[in-house]
Order: C-alpha cells, then structure tokens, then sequence
C-alpha cells in the first residue's frame, strides 16, 4: 500500500524538482532514504523498567520495533559503563517513511504550541534533523500511560548531493520551514 506523499512524489514532485534543478536523468533527482527516530532514556542507567515502557510507546508512535542502543564509553560521573542500554532507535523506510513525514508535517508539527516553523538547518549532506521536545504532540500516546514528558529526535536522510537540493525537496513536501526576517 504505497501512502499520498510517496505517490506525489513519484507523480508530481520528482518531474518538478528534475526541471528546476536542471538533473536529465530522474533516477539522480534528490529523493528520500530514510528516517531515524532517535530517542534517549537517562533514567535506564538507574532502572532498566523505565526503558521497557518507553519503547512500548515509542514503538506504537512510528508502528515499528525499536532497538536499543547502549553506550559507547564508560562515564563515571553518570555512573554509566560501557554496553548499558540508554536509548532507542527506529530506521524507517520506503511507504512507512512516507505515511511517518505525511503525518510529521500535516498533523504533528502544527499541533505544537507556539508553532513558527521548523529551522533551515541542515547539516552539510543534505540531511535533515528535528528536536521535538514533547512527544505527546503525537495521536498514538496515550497521556494515561506516560510517566513523563519525554523528546525525541527525527532525522530525515535524503540522496541530495547538497542542502540546497535536499532543501527543495522537503520544500516540495510541504515542510513547514520558519520563515525568514
């Protein structure tokens, strides 16, 4: 089952982008590879329970299994060691990737409170990333199961060679960037 945004882009968005950005061939025009939804879990140093109800959670929001990821380096100071489990991590790709952005840029980041925009950052190979500090922005979290406000970090990988092209494309898709003074 293949979702609206991937449809447009197949039908309307690749042939648009191929005549502005002046690419012959439509297989080279700048495209989405996946989204990371990145989540950290501090609390899981101290109870390990806490990170089991988190990606309960977390995977109900993105409709997918989550893995864990644990620590790189031993820190003493946070009484961390190397290997504990202290976040979550989701990969998504092809229609979920779409049906996620779809209801990322329509439905969760205009539910946001004092909502400007997103920024026009991005980080120099046309990859993208977006802090949301509350994730009960989301239509799946239930507010009765959550124990605490949480964030979590959306990173949206995309084939551009450059930020400008990766900067159109999400243009393209109706990403709400903040607008300039």
């Amino acid at each position: 089952m293949k979702s609206r945004l991937e449809e447009i882009y197949k039908t309307k968005i690749r042939q648009e982008l191929s005549k502005e950005l002046h690419i012959k061939n439509l297989m080279a025009v700048p495209a989405l590879e996946k989204i990371v939804l990145n989540i950290g879990v501090k609390e899981a140093v101290a109870d390990s329970k806490v990170l089991v109800k988190v990606k309960e959670i977390f995977e109900r929001l993105a409709g997918q299994c989550a893995v864990r990821t644990v620590a790189r380096t031993s820190i003493a100071n946070f009484k961390l060691r190397k290997g504990m489990p202290i976040g979550l991590k989701i990969t998504l790709r092809k229609s979920r990737m779409y049906f996620f952005l779809d209801k990322l840029i329509n439905i969760v980041l205009p539910s946001v409170r004092d909502f400007q925009g997103v920024p026009l950052k991005f980080d120099g190979h046309g990859n993208y990333n977006i802090g949301i500090k509350d994730w009960m922005v989301f239509p799946e979290i239930d507010y009765d199961k959550i124990d605490k406000i949480r964030g979590l970090n959306v990173t949206i990988h995309t084939t551009a060679k450059n930020d400008e092209q990766a900067c159109e494309l999400l243009k393209k898709f109706n990403m709400p960037f903040a607008k300039k003074l």
